[in-house]
């Protein structure tokens, strides 16, 4: 048999030049460009499959090789016990469990079965016929892949009729491809770990190892072998013990289950979805939730069993506990302490001990408290607080008498003050006096300094006395009343003089 099979074109001009004409097999060889065995040997398959010329018009291609190579009879090979390849797939997916260990028990049944060589065979031969590649059979409770589907949902804002597009993020146990999906607002970092988190409370366990996309949410930068991970991402591993393995880049057969829990959720769970309108994310969840059991206890026709009941059967036995608590989601940031020894987040001020002063310190904020670390060591402790412009401040991180080291304390802010005028000075203690501590003060008085620096001493002074007997005591304050000082002092250019200008006796 030649080692690649000729197109149908060039059979069909073999064949007909044999039947047509006189001309020998080396011509036709020469003719079509081919070996003289070569025509030879398809000839003779020709003539014993019944094909002559023309041929049929029914005919194609498949059929053609299939009559001229037609594959050996099973009936001449002497029968052998034939194993559930589904049972051996399914058994494959279980901890410890090999294809060697499954061909033993084979034997033991079956002493005149398959050697090992041919079991290994035809298994593979099976498993490619189901998958179109080679699956290779994941172990229950070992690994979770997640990603994000590819088609949205229309969320329609009740108010304005504005549409937002939510994500749909999809979570699966490759060992059963149980599936978990829900509908989020975006993939941002809060509900990329959101949903990672209710998935784990989904499944009732933890796998060892999760396998995500290279998502800028976690994959922080993407390496083959060491990618990093975002802080708040390595942290939720930390807290449910497992390993995160990102996909390599560009290898969707790194998370291929992820891939075919994706496609399945957009066909039993978004297309069933997709003329419907939805006013709120938690809608959209509702609606999705019974199309997913659905999904889940459909019987799988190449296994025989439901996704439910496999995980029932593979995954459910051996996941790990899941812990007490599940995450809380936290940020983390960097920050520098201030002299008045707090760092500012999201426009509110927390105090360190006072010790740390123009330290680099790491923030942890989650929804409820906020925590702040220096090289690895917690350092304080706050509950967390969205009022803006505030100070948090524990008593125990203030020195002693109040006073900063460096110089930087009250005295040092009246003093300064004083050598621009009375006016300013008085601004500045009655600046002192109006927050609960006067640390509180202090940068609102070090922005006071800088824009005495930058104006006269008169002006500043005069700007100091209005604000007072306004009692409007902040440097925003200060800054806008210096601003309107400003433009009332610069004079209006006068009109240059022309002869078109009237001048006011013309209106007399």
């Amino acid at each position: 048999m030649p080692q690649e099979r000729l197109p149908l074109r060039k059979i069909r001009e073999v064949i007909r030049l044999d039947h047509e004409t006189n001309l020998s097999n080396r011509a036709i060889a020469r003719a079509c460009r081919i070996s003289n065995s070569t025509v030879g040997e398809y000839l003779a398959r020709a003539e014993q499959a019944g094909l002559g010329w023309p041929l049929p018009d029914d005919l194609d291609e498949a059929s053609l090789y299939q009559r001229l190579f037609p594959e050996k009879s099973e009936e001449s090979q002497p029968k052998r016990p034939v194993p559930n390849w589904k049972d051996v797939h399914r058994e494959l997916s279980k901890r410890g469990v090999t294809l060697t260990l499954l061909w033993q028990e084979y034997r033991e049944e079956y002493p005149d079965g398959y050697g090992y060589t041919q079991f290994r065979l035809y298994y593979q031969r099976w498993n490619k016929s189901k998958t179109g590649t080679m699956r290779i059979p994941r172990k229950g409770g070992e690994e979770m892949e997640v990603d994000y589907a590819g088609i949205t949902v229309p969320i329609t804002n009740p108010e304005t009729g504005e549409i937002s597009q939510a994500q749909v993020f999809v979570a699966t146990l490759p060992a059963s491809n149980y599936t978990y999906a829900e509908v989020q607002a975006s993939q941002k970092l809060a509900p990329w770990i959101g949903g990672h988190v209710r998935a784990l409370s989904f499944f009732g366990g933890t796998p060892k190892t999760i396998c995500p996309d290279n998502l800028k949410s976690g994959v922080k930068s993407a390496h083959r072998y060491e990618p990093e991970l975002n802080p708040s991402y390595q942290e939720f591993a930390e807290h449910y013990q497992v390993a995160v393995l990102p996909a390599r880049v560009r290898k969707p057969r790194d998370k291929a289950h992820a891939e075919n829990a994706v496609q399945n959720v957009e066909r039993w769970g978004l297309a069933p979805l997709r003329n419907r309108t939805f006013f709120s994310i938690g809608e959209a969840n509702r609606a999705l939730a019974p199309l997913l059991k659905e999904l889940n206890q459909r019987k799988m026709k190449h296994l025989g069993k439901s996704r439910q009941e496999l995980f029932e059967e593979l995954d459910q036995p051996v996941l790990l506990p899941l812990p007490e608590r599940p995450y809380e989601f936290a940020t983390w940031k960097n920050a520098k302490v201030n002299i008045d020894y707090h760092v500012a987040f999201e426009g509110h001020y927390y105090s360190v001990p006072h010790h740390l002063l123009r330290q680099e310190v790491r923030i942890r904020a989650s929804e409820t408290m906020l925590a702040i670390f220096l090289h690895g060591e917690q350092v304080a402790l706050h509950p967390r607080s969205s009022a803006q412009g505030r100070f948090s401040t524990r008593a125990e991180h203030m020195p002693a008498n109040h006073r900063f080291v460096l110089n930087a304390d009250a005295d040092w802010f009246q003093r300064k003050a004083k050598k621009v005028g009375s006016s300013t000075l008085a601004y500045v203690q009655a600046l002192l006096r109006s927050r609960r501590y006067p640390q509180h003060a202090y940068r609102s008085c070090l922005g006071i300094l800088n824009l005495a620096g930058k104006t006269p001493h008169p002006q500043m002074e005069k700007a100091c006395q209005t604000l007072l007997e306004a009692d409007l005591l902040s440097y925003r304050d200060l800054k806008a009343e210096l601003k309107r000082l400003n433009a009332e002092k610069t004079p209006s250019k006068p009109l240059p003089e022309h002869e078109n200008l009237r001048g006011s006796a013309y209106y007399q």
